[in-house]
């Protein structure tokens, strides 16, 4: 791109193309070209010097379209991630900006004209699975995950593959206490990160899939598997691992980008002579767990990194590793250039309800009690909502927003007051929430526009049974497990909170508890999904319901929203196929 002026470019599809003979796809193709050409002009609303008519029937058209579609594709600097807020039309990274937001910009789809959602294209996933990818887009190309490894470049005009990259998974593939999904892809300059099942970091070339590099994050035959979409800073490439219910020691890592050297490495557990070591009985840090498998937040200016951390192992049996258990059930702030731990706060000391603490962290700058703060809030699965200061870990606040029966609240530093009787127990012992939590791995968003935090919340209570543990590597490591009370005992809902007070301010309730995060938008609507296969939107500020499209399929993934042809498009991951919607 940097070799080929603006002006050149211009100069050769205006004398390369005729202005008869438009078709509706390669007015499709204009338009982007056309939009492709305003971002190299600085602004995605100048239009162009003179209005290119790209149609006729010359040879050079699809010469010219590959030319300018391979310099579209993928040249993603760090810097325009950083700045993903000023590019609303794309979905750069996971949860859309890194302060994980996932809130669209996009405007043009309202309380007003929701109901007027139609398919734009759906695109058939290659294999069965469970399908959980969070699509990335860029410039007119969408890049999804399918499972268990599977990365494909889409056309997002039309849903047609541009390629596709399949990693050689054994059938012996450990996945311990989780399925074989992915959740996404990070893009950084040239180039597209996954992470694999048998815990292998794999860079491909944007342009083709291609392998540039892989590299082994660590032994899958002792539970190490990676499903978390990877997260790109400048120069570094952040996974997390999964395998908590294999008594893993957890930690995060960092790889060089463009060599996928391990930058650094910081360990969730702490070994002997380091602090919090002192927090686990014998040698019960070994096997900790302590799993990184959801993708975390960014803030560049602090140069930190936020990141959830899983349950202790083993999970129900907390005899064997006496002490809080750090850092276990946290939220870790990590310097991304040296990988050391600015600050920690934990959510659930001595976990024995395996709630996981790898929920996403949303990073929000606005007033506290009457001066500017950085916060970080969390929806956790123990069923609390929190506010932290993000420069300082201090607490702020912590409530309730589902119903749980395990503490009688939060002391002043944020510490929960555990109630008897709430472990589990050879008979079996009834708590909320379940073991799921009251929320999991699915995004919630935050609107700058209303200051409301929405969450896709589960109401379901579980049995908990305490069981022996015995460590082998590589195998089932949980000192016990649950019943759930499924059926016309749980349900679930899409809460508003107050992003200030944790106190609710509408819900939509569903038949069971959800699998689908939530997306809002700054037209105010939020969408959502359901067990049953109901995408639905919302109004964000009361939560009436607009509009709904049965998929046939279960949706346990993130939407996100894109511009296409100077038009907004919503997608979601539902069943086996990715559907994506728009406004006639």
């Amino acid at each position: 791109m940097k070799a080929i002026k603006k002006g050149v470019l211009r100069r050769l599809i205006i004398n390369a193309f005729t202005r008869e003979s438009c078709s509706p796809q390669r007015r499709e193709r204009r338009d982007y070209v056309e939009s492709y050409l305003r971002r190299l002009a600085g602004s995605s609303s100048a239009p162009p010097q003179r209005t290119l008519r790209l149609c006729g029937g010359l040879p050079l058209l699809a010469a010219v379209c590959l030319l300018i579609s391979t310099l579209a594709l993928a040249q993603v600097p760090y810097k325009r991630i950083a700045d993903a807020r000023a590019e609303p039309g794309n979905w750069l990274t996971y949860s859309g900006d890194y302060q994980s937001h996932r809130f669209s910009r996009l405007a043009q789809i309202t309380p007003a004209n929701a109901g007027r959602l139609k398919t734009a294209w759906v695109y058939q996933f290659k294999q069965p699975g469970r399908q959980e990818t969070s699509p990335v887009v860029v410039d007119g190309v969408m890049y999804i995950t399918e499972s268990p490894t599977i990365v494909t470049a889409l056309d997002a005009h039309t849903g047609r593959t541009l390629w596709s990259w399949r990693r050689n998974i054994s059938r012996f593939v450990k996945t311990i206490g989780f399925g074989q999904s992915n959740r996404g892809v990070a893009i950084l300059d040239g180039a597209v990160y996954v992470g694999a099942l048998d815990c292998y970091l794999v860079a491909l070339d944007a342009k083709t899939g291609a392998v540039r590099w892989e590299t082994k994050v660590e032994d899958n035959a002792t539970g190490h598997a990676i499903t978390a979409a990877p997260l790109a800073i400048d120069g570094k490439i952040i996974v997390g691992v999964s395998g908590g219910e294999a008594g893993i020691r957890g930690f995060l890592d960092a790889y060089d980008a463009r060599t996928g050297k391990l930058a650094w490495r910081c360990w969730t557990i702490p070994g002997p002579g380091e602090p919090g070591r002192e927090t686990w009985g014998g040698d019960s840090w070994k096997t900790g767990a302590g799993a990184t498998w959801v993708t975390g937040s960014y803030d560049p200016d602090l140069n930190l990194l936020y990141w959830g951390t899983g349950n202790p192992g083993p999970d129900w049996n907390g005899d064997v590793r006496p002490g809080d258990n750090l850092y276990t059930c946290s939220l870790l702030a990590i310097d991304a250039a040296t990988g050391k731990m600015k600050w920690h706060f934990q959510f659930t000391p001595h976990d024995v309800h395996d709630w996981d603490a790898n929920q996403i962290p949303v990073l929000i700058d606005g007033a506290w009690q009457g001066r500017p703060r950085k916060l970080v809030a969390m929806a956790n699965r123990n069923a609390f909502y929190y506010v932290l200061d993000r420069v300082t870990g201090e607490f702020l606040l912590g409530e309730p927003y589902a119903k749980q029966t395990w503490a009688k609240g939060l002391d002043a530093k944020g510490r929960p007051i555990v109630l008897p009787n709430t472990e589990p127990t050879v008979e079996g012992n009834l708590v909320w929430p379940s073991l799921q939590g009251a929320t999991n791995w699915h995004s919630p968003s935050y609107s700058p526009l209303t200051k409301m935090f929405y969450v896709a919340v589960r109401e379901m209570g579980a049995y908990y049974y305490k069981g022996e543990a015995e460590y082998k590597p590589g195998t089932f490591f949980a000192g016990g497990g649950e019943r759930a009370l499924e059926g016309d005992k749980a349900y679930g809902a899409v809460r508003a909170l107050d992003v200030a007070t944790g106190k609710m301010k509408w819900e939509f309730r569903l038949q069971s508890p959800p699998w689908a995060g939530v997306l809002a938008t700054a037209g105010g609507v939020v969408f959502g999904g359901s067990n049953e296969g109901n995408f639905f939107a919302l109004d964000a500020l009361t939560g009436k319901p607009l509009w709904d499209f049965q998929t046939g399929g279960y949706i346990a993934a993130n939407p996100i929203s894109f511009l296409i042809g100077g038009k907004q498009h919503v997608a979601v991951a539902a069943g086996q196929a990715l559907f994506v919607f728009r406004l006639p």
